[in-house]
């Protein structure tokens, strides 16, 4: 794709991402015919509002939606669950089967949308406070550092499986991947599947819209640029009516005070050392780099509470949000809870409207960097890793788009990063203990705490915690 059609098509999609997202308008034309689509992990958070946002596409034909999960008593809520969302919905061509085998219900599908959750909340505790112990102080944990580490080593090998089933049961669905830690989990896909994937999160939604508040500009009216890897994904371009927003953002932000300022200290600090702002919240974002968490004084200075850099934030609250959403479900079942939500910006459900109308529509993915012998999608990062770029959706496939090169200070953070995913990847591939040691010798937060001796003794104490949960690593 030449620079200029690049352009045109970023400038189009974009439009069309706006129009969609805000006023909530679906796509012109209509589904051809019924489909299919099987939610993996369909106990998780996004189940309810997926389907809502997928009965509310103009034209749909119906088809089938096949629950599965392993859990069944999350299983059985969900089945009743959406079952009501179909039946308030007025749609009378849609039937919903529930299994807790994917197996038997994956012939077929069109579409896979993955949300599982492998060992639930048993690693969780584990995850944290055996490398707090070692004094890194973890505020998510789930997609970098030893609890992203951990949590793909157990969740990797069966999304392996899984894609193994697809290419025999459903070879011509697309995998549309919501599970973390997104970018090893799309990294291993791409180095071992045929089966499209793309790994979708609403972090580049969510930042557009902030920095749009933030800004005190109309978001509708606001251009912008954004690439790098899932959660560290820089916008580097932010323009308003043809003004530079990064003036106005970042004298808003000098004095490092005030209500903008402490809505993301992390992150507007990287703005205004690095010269762009990344997607994803302060305290997760802290855990991708090696300057805010490693020691007390560093983290008192510039994390908060909550997603702005909470220490044991997800640990402490994962069990309870768990418990809290299984207890919201049944009251959405009983009706003491409305379901009547308008159509998120979540991108499932626009894909599946773009691919079944033919209707081109932009969404951010994360995908293989190198995309057939045309070169890398961002020229100066690691080609057979995975970025995070525009894409755009048709009935021909999802299509990448490239950026190019990325400013150099960013591509090294991002670099950086990727190496760690690198070898990840491989660990759970080849489900090799030395290769998920070397991973956490180059992840940036747990190389600027510990020598390499440490991290080897506090990777192998990790492996015996989870031992259960991690068969066949040798």
């Amino acid at each position: 794709m030449t620079t200029a059609t690049k352009t045109q098509t970023d400038k189009a999609g974009h439009a069309a991402h706006t129009k969609a997202a805000d006023s909530q308008l679906g796509l012109p034309g209509e589904v051809q015919q019924p489909i299919k689509i099987v939610m993996l992990g369909a106990g998780s958070m996004f189940t309810p509002r997926l389907l809502r946002d997928l009965l509310q596409i103009p034209g749909l034909r119906g088809g089938e939606i096949a629950l599965v999960d392993i859990d069944t008593s999350r299983l059985d809520t969900m089945n009743r669950l959406v079952q009501k969302l179909v039946g308030e919905s007025g749609l009378t061509d849609w039937t919903v089967t529930a299994s807790p085998d994917r197996r038997q219900v994956m012939a077929g599908a069109r579409y896979l949308v993955n949300c599982i959750e492998v060992s639930g909340v048993e690693c969780v505790g584990w995850d944290n406070d055996i490398p707090l112990k070692y004094g890194i102080d973890q505020c998510i944990g789930d997609t970098i550092g030893p609890g992203g580490l951990f949590k793909a080593l157990r969740t990797v090998p069966v999304f392996l499986d899984v894609l193994r089933d697809i290419e025999e049961l459903c070879p011509d669905a697309w995998v549309l991947n919501y599970t973390n830690p997104m970018s090893i989990m799309c990294l291993a896909a791409g180095r071992s599947s045929r089966v499209p994937v793309v790994g979708l999160c609403h972090s580049v939604q969510g930042t557009s819209h902030k920095l749009a508040r933030d800004a005190g500009v109309d978001y509708a009216k606001m251009t912008w640029a954004c690439a790098g890897i899932n959660h560290l994904a820089w916008f580097t371009r932010l323009e308003h009516e043809g003004q530079d927003l990064y003036p106005v953002l970042m004298e808003k932000v000098s004095e490092r005070a005030g209500d903008v300022y402490e809505s993301d200290p992390v992150r507007y600090d990287m703005m205004m050392h690095f010269g762009a702002f990344i997607t994803e919240s302060s305290g997760h974002l802290s855990e991708y780099l090696p300057y805010y968490r490693k020691n007390p004084d560093l983290v008192k200075e510039y994390c908060r509470d909550g997603y702005r850099g909470g220490s044991r934030f997800y640990a402490s609250n994962w069990p309870q949000w768990r418990s809290n959403a299984d207890e919201e479900r049944e009251a959405m079942v009983r009706g003491d809870k409305d379901m009547n939500w308008s159509r998120s910006w979540e991108y499932a459900s626009w894909i599946i409207e773009a691919r079944e109308k033919d209707a081109p529509y932009r969404i951010h993915g994360n995908v293989m960097n190198q995309q057939g012998n045309a070169g890398p999608l961002i020229s100066n990062l690691m080609s057979d890793g995975c970025v995070e770029v525009a894409c755009m959706i048709d009935r021909a496939g999802i299509h990448p788009t490239r950026y190019g090169k990325l400013p150099a200070q960013m591509a090294a953070i991002c670099d950086w990063n990727m190496r760690m995913f690198d070898l990840a990847a491989t660990a759970c591939m080849e489900k090799s203990k030395e290769a998920a040691i070397h991973a956490l010798m180059l992840d940036p937060l747990t190389a600027a705490i510990l020598c390499p001796a440490q991290i080897k003794q506090m990777t192998l104490e990790l492996f015996e915690a989870e031992k259960d949960h991690l068969p066949g690593y040798r």
